[in-house]
């Protein structure tokens, strides 16, 4: 009876946990959530394109500790740096995605920057996902204005072992991750977004004073 008892408990516990937690699995990528990149790693370097023909850079705002940023001269100042991976037939980033448009709002004026990486283009090719809207677009309706970053190939995506999603990670001035989570948190809002503030509150008390003698 005890044991019976024991094992029901194991269950309830695992459901709740499943239930919980809203993750969608990326058609087509396998899956390399087994080498997930964790806290203290550097975050690998990336180049993606925002707009035709014009490409973003990790190394514009975050570099290893010892390194110039890519823009050394007219963007001396490192950055902590949020980035998300999503897609638009992603239904947790749906979920997801109110809560960074809210902490970015809070904070688009300070030393970090929020990127979105959309890989709905990388799995437009799977059957039953050629018809998925365009990120950009589609994110515009829903009132998200942070910046989309296109990885059409998922390049990116299988570099940081993002085939979970949404996968969300975080890194201070010097490329190191701090804080990484996969999936959305059902009913746990409030806490993600307190999370999110207070990791970034953290990153920014502990960049390097700005060149320019501004905040």
């Amino acid at each position: 009876m005890k044991l019976k008892f024991v094992l029901m408990l194991i269950i309830g516990l695992w459901v709740s946990g499943v239930v919980g937690q809203e993750a969608a699995k990326t058609p087509g990528m396998g899956n390399g959530d087994e080498k997930d990149l964790k806290v203290g790693d550097v975050a690998p370097s990336w180049a993606l394109m925002y707009a035709p023909g014009q490409f973003e850079f990790l190394k514009n705002w975050s570099e290893e500790d010892g390194k110039r940023l890519r823009k050394f001269t007219s963007q001396p100042d490192r950055h902590a740096v949020l980035m998300s991976f999503f897609a638009t037939w992603c239904q947790p980033c749906m979920k997801e995605l109110p809560i960074l448009e809210n902490v970015y709002q809070k904070y688009k004026d300070e030393r970090i920057k929020f990127f979105l990486v959309d890989i709905t283009e990388a799995t437009r090719t799977n059957p039953g996902y050629e018809d998925m809207p365009k990120a950009g677009p589609f994110l515009k309706k829903k009132g998200v204005s942070m910046q989309i970053l296109f990885d059409t190939r998922g390049t990116v995506m299988k570099r940081y072992n993002a085939q979970t999603l949404p996968r969300l990670f975080m890194m201070d001035g010097n490329r190191q991750l701090t804080l990484t989570r996969r999936g959305f948190h059902a009913g746990e809002e409030e806490k993600f977004t307190k999370e999110l503030s207070e990791e970034i509150e953290r990153l920014l008390a502990e960049l390097p004073p700005p060149n320019n003698g501004k905040k």
